[in-house]
Parts: structure tokens; C-alpha cells; sequence
């Protein structure tokens, strides 16, 4: 009999983490907590315990005798489940409450970095209105503000303008958009150059790194729109070589984990890295302390060995064993409702969608209803393809999409666009 798995969390993030841990032979039963309807399509059990009920989920893994969990969002590692369930006795991927930190607050990440002379946008934290707005109109344009607690994606302005960067404080300090995220504020020069993302499995001060991917903030094509949570990602990346990734590698990742070991605040689980290739070498633009959505649809995918018997050798001390498909490209894009990310408008009907081995489904606001599947949230699923490149894996998933009746839901339609041109 394989592994028993409770994964906690309910979008397409958790939907392909339980799909890949299935897709080994050392797990033989993946409960999602609590999951969507899309997910049981594909054979993953769910099971209804708030992301906060943090005595639910312990009970839930001692009386179905569990073997481990996988935390995947971001709120309940930041409030503590990994240290609770710790406490209990049981086995949990992820951060404990002390590392996740360096997700948790951006100021936290900023102070590590600067410590320990690991590359950054240079920054300011405040806490008040008055003096930030000084700032900015001291310092010019274009600059970056960020909330410094968590906003779901949506707590960053790369204002191209003063009155942006005015306007994004003013909502902060004056209309408390983000709650107690916005109590400070971290104001960073604006880099230019492309972004990447680089995810690493990590304990203590060991590491290893998966094949990295780009995301689509942006709601509308041409990186038009306000910020999203994402609404698309690729690997690889072509345009960052292996020269920039291998200098992250050394001057961002191995002195993070080490730097959060050396302060006792050693981290395991996922550091996700959020970087930028500037003409200076590559730069920090945020830390996760968790897979990353979307890029976990289109990097998962590509991992050949078994997910489930990596992450236990993590756990207990081993060495994992991680292979990668280095010879295809995946792609995926996200179906999201219209109105998001700013006034969702839900109900939208949820059409079939047919895929093939080489594509695949991942549900994230989905629910049941008497017509079936239908939208509960921004964004709606991610359907993801394999191919030979980039090229064909893009022309693949939008002759998918674009075949659907989507009405009530909005996608972009140049995802990857920039690796092609």
C-alpha cells in the first residue's frame, strides 16, 4: 500500500500538486482539504476543513491515519498549521510559522536580503501616509509599492507615474484596501528586464531546484490591466539562459536558505524566488514560501520522477531523487470570471473540456450546480499542454480554448508571447 496525503488547499495549485503526487507509486490516496469539485474529475478525494481549522486537520490526519501533508497556500503556513501540526506529532511540508515570514512580510524579506547582500531593488518600508508620498514625489518615478503583509497577488503597483504611486498609498493608508497587509508599506525602485520565477525544494540549508517559468500578471493582453494572481505561465524560458539562472542559483537561493538557517529561522518546503534578469545580473522581486500559481501547472507537469517519494525522503531526513522532462515545453492558461481581479462576477457555466495526454485540467473556483460545474471565484481553472516547444504547446492549448464557449469568463491570448518574439 503507497502513502496516505492530505494536501490542503483548494485551487488549481493544490488540484496539480494531488495529480502529481497520484501520478508516482509511493502514494496510493490524495485528500484535498478542502478542495474543489473539479479536482475529483481526476480521481482526488476532498473533504470540507477551513483552511484556518487547524485542530480539524489534525483530527482529520489521526483518525484516517494519514501519512503526511502538503501545505500549499500561503495564509495557513503564515499562521502557524506547520508548527501545530508539529506539535502533534505529524509530518507536514512547508514553512513553519517563523520562516514563512519572508512571504509574510515584505519588510521581513527586505531586512534578510539586505543582511546578508543578496540582490535586490533598493527600498524604503513605511508606515504612514504622509511621509511615503514625501518619498515618492522626492524620489520620481517609476517606482514600485507594495503592501507589505499579504494581498493574494494584488498588493503591488509598478507605478510608471507619480500620481499611480500616490493613488496605490492612498488606497493602502486612506482606504485600508489590503486590512492589517497595509499597515506598512515597502516603496522599491522600479528593474527593468524580464521576469522569471525559480522554485526550489528546500531543508535547512539543502536545496534543489525545479526548471524555471514565467507568469502573467496582468489581467489583459499585452500586460495591459490591473494585477492578477496570474493568469498564465510558461516553461522554459528560453529568453533567460542558463547563465542568469545558475547565478541566481548562487547568489540568491543557496545564501536565502542559508541565511535563514544561519538567524534560526530554517526553512523547509518550497521557496518560491521571484526574480527579475536586469543588465546587472539577476535581482530578488519577492520571496513565496509555497509553489507558486500558476507556475506550478506548467513545472509540475514536467517532473518525470515520483513527487509523493521526494518529498517523503524530505521529510525523514533522505535524499530525494527529482528527474525533469528537459526535452518538451508546457504552457497553460488561465480561464478566469469576467470582472476579475477587481468586481468578480460568478456563475459562469463551466463548459467540457477535452483534452488528451498531453493536456490536462486544473479546477480552482469551481462549484457544483444543478447545471454542472459552474464559477465560484476570479479565477477559474488553468488548462495546461505539453510539447515539443513552446510554439506548438501554445497553438495546442488555444485551439482548446478557443473552440469552448466561455461566456462569463475572459482569458489572455498571448500567454508565452514573449518567449516567441
Amino acid at each position: 500500500m503507497g502513502q496516505k496525503v492530505l494536501v490542503i488547499g483548494s485551487g488549481a495549485r493544490e488540484h496539480d500538486i494531488a495529480h502529481a503526487l497520484l501520478r508516482g507509486d509511493s502514494v496510493s490516496e490524495v485528500t484535498v482539504a478542502s478542495g474543489n469539485p473539479g479536482m475529483e474529475l481526476d480521481g482526488i478525494r476532498t473533504t470540507q476543513i477551513n483552511e484556518s481549522n487547524h485542530a480539524a486537520f489534525i483530527s482529520f490526519m489521526q483518525h484516517n491515519q494519514y501519512d503526511w501533508a502538503f501545505v500549499g497556500p500561503e495564509v495557513p503556513l503564515i499562521e502557524g498549521l506547520v508548527d501545530d501540526f508539529a506539535a502533534a506529532g505529524i509530518k507536514a511540508f512547508g514553512p513553519n510559522k517563523a520562516a514563512a515570514q519572508i512571504e509574510g512580510s515584505k519588510d521581513f524579506a527586505k531586512q534578510l536580503m539586505a543582511r546578508h547582500n543578496i540582490p535586490t531593488a533598493q527600498y524604503r518600508t513605511f508606515d504612514n501616509l504622509e511621509d511615503s508620498v514625501a518619498y515618492v514625489r522626492e524620489h520620481g518615478a517609476p517606482i514600485v509599492v507594495k503592501a507589505d503583509g499579504l494581498a493574494a497577488g494584488k498588493g503591488v503597483t509598478v507605478a510608471m507615474d507619480v500620481d499611480t504611486a500616490i493613488t496605490a498609498l492612498d488606497d493602502i493608508f486612506i482606504d485600508h484596501r489590503f486590512g492589517k497587509a497595509g499597515a506598512k508599506v515597502v516603496i522599491e525602485d522600479f528593474l527593468e528586464g524580464q521576469e522569471f520565477s525559480l522554485m526550489s525544494f528546500v531543508r535547512g540549508t539543502e536545496f534543489w531546484p525545479m526548471p524555471i517559468s514565467q507568469d502573467h500578471k496582468r489581467a489583459y493582453d499585452n500586460d495591459e490591466g490591473p494585477n492578477t494572481g496570474g493568469m498564465g505561465a510558461y516553461s522554459p524560458v528560453p529568453q533567460i539562459g542558463q547563465d542568469v539562472i545558475d547565478t541566481a542559483i548562487d547568489t540568491i537561493v543557496r545564501p536565502t536558505v542559508e541565511a535563514m538557517a544561519a538567524e534560526g529561522t530554517p526553512f523547509t518546503g518550497i521557496l518560491y524566488a521571484g526574480l527579475i534578469a536586469t543588465a546587472d545580473g539577476p535581482k530578488v522581486i519577492e520571496f513565496n514560501a509555497r509553489f507558486g500559481d500558476p507556475e506550478t501547472e506548467v513545472v509540475l507537469p514536467k517532473l518525470t520522477s515520483d513527487f509523493g517519494a521526494a518529498i517523503s525522503a524530505i521529510l525523514d531526513g533522505g535524499t530525494p531523487a527529482f528527474t525533469w522532462d528537459s526535452d518538451n515545453a508546457t504552457l497553460g492558461v488561465v480561464l478566469a470570471s469576467n470582472g476579475y481581479p477587481v468586481n468578480v462576477i460568478k456563475g459562469a457555466k463551466i463548459p467540457s473540456i477535452p483534452v488528451d495526454d498531453t493536456s490536462h485540467v486544473y479546477y480552482a473556483g469551481v462549484s457544483n450546480s444543478d447545471q454542472g460545474l459552474v464559477a465560484s471565484s476570479g479565477r477559474v481553472l488553468l488548462i495546461e499542454t505539453t510539447a515539443p516547444d513552446l510554439k506548438s504547446a501554445q497553438d495546442k492549448v488555444y485551439a482548446i480554448i478557443d473552440k469552448l464557449d466561455t461566456e462569463g469568463m475572459f482569458y489572455r491570448h498571448d500567454i508565452g508571447a514573449k518567449a516567441l518574439k
